[in-house]
């Protein structure tokens, strides 16, 4: 009975940190957003560069915009990225 519920317990956990992971690209900074697969420290500084010239971001889609990342990228994102309005 203990395993079955540590291993619940382990799962939900699991998902907890998947949930809570994605990276809010309206508020992260250059170093979380390196974090991110496939962008490096030149990619996040543009991320923020756009922000501050163009405002937050309305969907993660609108992450495709910055120079040097394109739709495959965002798509590799997926959910790792969010944004807050």
């Amino acid at each position: 009975m203990l395993k079955i519920f540590l291993s619940t317990l382990c799962g939900c956990l699991c998902w907890a940190t998947v949930a809570f992971g994605a990276v809010d690209i309206n508020k992260a900074t250059p170093q979380e957003l390196t974090n991110l697969q496939g962008i490096g420290p030149a990619k996040a500084q543009a991320i923020v560069q756009y922000r501050q010239k163009n405002g937050q971001f309305k969907s993660t889609k609108e992450l495709a915009k910055v120079k040097g990342i394109g739709p495959k990228i965002v798509e590799k994102l997926g959910s790792e990225i969010t944004v807050t309005k």
